[in-house]
């Protein structure tokens, strides 16, 4: 959430730099600007009354010693006359401030300087690519046909049991998951996150506090009778420890990492961009969270990005880094870098991170702060998160690409995880 100071300095530069995320901020920024100075003179009357209230309370004790019974009464009815209209201005006061955050919850992030206009995933620029594709022979096939052939993942079984999007991992397919998450977090504990194992459900708090709620609150699946939400990322969950919190700034950057199941209701259509593994309503991710001084927040950014880029080398991957341009980047987000696997079978680049600064924005409506020895107040940190891996689709790659006659050949980097060098 933008921060009113910032609003009102700016109003012009957000209105401009919004166009570039396809948002129109004009008319929002003029209402949050007004109601916000409607509140600002509501509160300046509710003051003074409640000066002129004070001075009275004090005069009428003294026209009681003095005896002046008929002016002492006159003004304790000025004094409730006084309370009145405070308790009215008072309730005007909180009907605007609800109006101004109805108002505020409305406008994404303003995005980065370096994010450029565009429509879709198709105006996205391409920052980097590296590794080869493989040449597959002509019988290659892809995921969805290959798990089902070995037995290692099921689709039948898991609509069966809950519905379509939520697959079962057999044997060395279930040994694959857990091999890929202990390398995921091994790396980044290596790197210096801190490992968190946080709830799988969160309350809308959090939800708020991350973006979730109430931008996104249709692809959450939502226990209603608790109140409580599924995490559609563990990014809600971790960057929630700091709501609420002032962090010396000795301590930035905080560095954790978090393994958690994911579960989004969106999930799409039916077809050959969604099949297999592809898009699922539960999927395993670990994620990395950093709440990092607003200084260096970009080259923490920078070093989120090469240690994804070097998880992806150590699993032979090829892959490419693009920056998401203004149509495509998230709400709450001021900058985002996706990493995209190539499945040869497929034929077709896959989605399988996505790292991103967000600057103020979030810490603005967790109320993370940080102070250091020489500020004379505290000051909203900035928050980053990235995927680190997500794992649906570099389980696709991985079994698509390494297909051999012998069966799936394993990436030696997870080797000794897997304790086994081909899946067949």
């Amino acid at each position: 959430m933008l921060t009113l100071k910032f609003i009102q300095e700016n109003s012009d530069l957000i209105i401009n730099r919004l166009k570039v995320k396809n948002f129109d901020a004009t008319e929002i920024i003029n209402q949050v600007i007004e109601q916000n100075n409607r509140r600002k003179e509501t509160q300046a009357e509710v003051d003074l009354l409640k000066a002129e209230m004070n001075k009275l309370s004090k005069e009428i004790g003294k026209l009681f010693k003095e005896k002046k019974i008929d002016e002492a009464n006159a003004a304790k009815e000025k004094t409730a006359s006084l309370k009145e209209q405070i308790k009215t201005l008072d309730n005007a006061f909180t009907k605007i401030d609800n109006n101004l955050n109805e108002l505020l919850v409305q406008l994404p992030n303003v995005p980065h300087e370096l994010v450029e206009p565009g429509k879709d995933e198709e105006d996205n620029v391409e920052i980097k690519r590296f590794g080869e594709v493989p040449e597959l022979p002509d019988t290659k096939k892809p995921h969805w046909e290959i798990i089902k052939d070995l037995g290692i993942i099921d689709f039948e079984l898991g609509t069966k049991l809950t519905g379509a999007g939520f697959p079962v991992y057999k044997g060395k397919g279930a040994k694959l998951q857990r091999a890929l998450i202990s390398f995921f977090l091994d790396e980044g504990e290596k790197a210096g996150y801190n490992e968190v194992l946080p709830p799988i459900m969160v309350n809308e708090d959090s939800g708020f506090g991350t973006g979730q709620l109430p931008d996104k609150e249709g692809m959450m699946y939502h226990a209603q009778t608790d109140n409580l939400y599924m995490v559609p990322t563990a990014e809600v969950p971790v960057t929630n420890i700091y709501r609420d919190v002032i962090v010396d700034e000795d301590q930035l950057p905080i560095k954790n990492i978090a393994y958690t199941p994911c579960f989004r209701r969106e999930a799409g259509s039916w077809g050959a961009h969604v099949r297999g593994l592809n898009r699922l309503h539960q999927f395993d991710k670990v994620e990395i969270v950093q709440i990092a001084n607003p200084e260096t927040s970009y080259k923490q950014l920078d070093e989120m990005v090469e240690h994804v880029e070097n998880l992806i080398k150590k699993l032979e991957l090829p892959y490419r880094i693009v920056r998401l341009c203004g149509g495509d980047i998230s709400f709450t987000a001021a900058m985002t870098y996706d990493f995209e696997v190539y499945s040869a079978a497929q034929e077709r680049w896959l989605e399988v991170s996505s790292v991103s600064n967000f600057e103020s924005f979030q810490a603005n409506r967790l109320k993370c702060r940080y102070k250091g020895k020489d500020m004379k107040k505290t000051e909203l940190a900035h928050t980053l998160n990235g995927s680190a891996l997500a794992l649906p689709r570099i389980v696709a790659a991985i079994i698509e690409n390494n297909q051999t006659e012998n069966g799936i050949k394993m990436p030696k980097a997870l080797i000794p995880y897997t304790g086994f060098d081909f899946i067949d």
